[in-house]
């Protein structure tokens, strides 16, 4: 049985800690105490246990509790992961490049980040767009975090183009422009299912002796249900039968819907890591794709630390590719985040003279980096231009269902 969802037939005893884990400080460990209490009393409140996607919400978005609600630092070396934005200004330029060809055709036009990090990704974007004389109207940002919302105002505040960023609190209607997510999709809640000889199960977080651990309940929605029985379908018998856990995203559809009602015209950029659904929900996949993150250490126990690590799944491209197609957006590409950087000149930006910068885009491009994991896929409302991402590889095709959705 999968060491971080044992014993999926019964309730599981205390979750044990890697021994390569950090330990946390004093204060860390009290702040996680502070939010396992809480998750304790949610479990005692909804007899007996609660949802996976409901403990993942606490976790991580939880106001004063979650980990992207608290004041820990979250990026770069203090923190627990590094993105894209933070290993080189190179990819931010990238992202620049593109923004520009679209931003060009567009009037007005603007710019929305989704989830904006600690900031500079903003920064080199608009740094790079003033560069070749095509800054947007405003620059949006559209953060859910107060705690990162500040960290955000920190760094750009001295920016020259402060004039043109404005944080919202929701997403605009009409909007006219280019909409950014750059590794928002995996941090959103999702829903564990675990299928075995007995059945189509979802997976559930419950309580023993003050401590949490996995239970199997009966889908708790017609709608999930749904899903984890399409899943099943597309497995062998053998693979269902022993023993097969992963995840689904409910979130992601309703996400995309959102984003296309506010787009009146323009592309949406979204960035991360994760599969076709014929590789996502792959026979030899059999413990899903759920990873935590920990000053650097990535790891799959989600139920040690709540509030103080990350917690993140990969994202199922066709997922986004159906749920764009049912609200009338078109996939303008679909292509591996190298060579979406390389077909935006990533190789010329570079000075080859500089170590440092070459070992930077092979961070970014190498396939066992994050070159091959992270994918790009844009989105289009009413704009019929190709993207010049998309030049060097597009492959929608690769995002075909298995007659899931």
């Amino acid at each position: 049985m999968n060491e971080h969802y044992p014993n999926m037939n019964t309730v599981a005893n205390k979750p044990t800690i890697p021994n390569n884990l950090p330990q946390p400080s004093t204060d860390t460990r009290e702040h996680s105490e502070r939010v396992k209490k809480h998750i304790l009393h949610q479990i005692q409140q909804h007899n007996g246990s609660i949802s996976f996607a409901d403990y993942m919400q606490i976790c991580l978005y939880e106001p004063g509790l979650g980990y992207y609600s608290a004041g820990c630092e979250k990026f770069g070396p203090g923190g627990d992961f590094t993105t894209a934005p933070l290993i080189s200004p190179l990819f931010a330029q990238c992202l620049g490049q593109q923004c520009q060809e679209v931003l060009q055709t567009l009037a007005p036009s603007n710019i929305l980040e989704l989830g904006a990090g600690n900031g500079k990704l903003a920064q080199d974007i608009l740094d790079f767009l003033a560069k070749h004389q095509q800054l947007p109207d405003t620059y949006f940002i559209l953060e859910v975090s107060a705690q990162l919302q500040q960290q955000q105002q920190k760094t750009l505040q001295k920016s020259e183009h402060i004039d043109r960023i404005k944080w919202i609190s929701a997403l605009p209607q009409d909007f006219n422009g280019i909409i950014l997510a750059n590794e928002v999709m995996d941090a959103m809640p999702v829903e564990l299912f675990h299928l075995n000889e007995n059945g189509n199960h979802q997976l559930v977080v419950s309580q023993k002796n003050e401590e949490f651990c996995w239970q199997l309940s009966s889908p708790r929605s017609t709608h999930l249900k749904t899903q984890i029985d399409k899943i099943a379908k597309t497995l062998p018998k053998d693979v269902r039968s022993s023993g097969y856990t992963s995840e689904f995203n409910t979130n992601l559809s309703p996400w995309i819907k959102s984003l296309a009602s506010c787009l009146a015209r323009g592309v949406i950029l979204l960035i991360d890591y994760g599969f076709p659904e014929a590789e996502y929900y792959h026979p030899q996949r059999s413990t899903g794709t759920l990873m935590c993150h920990f000053q650097h250490h990535a790891h799959s126990h989600p139920l040690i630390y709540p509030g103080i690590q990350d917690i993140t799944s990969h994202v199922d491209f066709t997922e986004v590719a159906a749920a764009a197609t049912d609200n009338d957006l078109k996939i303008l590409g679909y292509c591996s985040q190298g060579a979406f950087l390389l077909a935006l000149g990533l190789l010329e930006k570079v000075n080859q003279k500089d170590f440092e910068a070459k070992q930077q885009v092979k961070r970014l491009t190498m396939p066992h980096e994050m070159g091959e994991l992270f994918k790009v896929i844009a989105l289009g409302k009413n704009v019929e231009q190709s993207l010049l991402g998309f030049t060097i590889q597009n492959q929608p095709q690769r995002l075909h269902s298995q007659e899931r959705l």
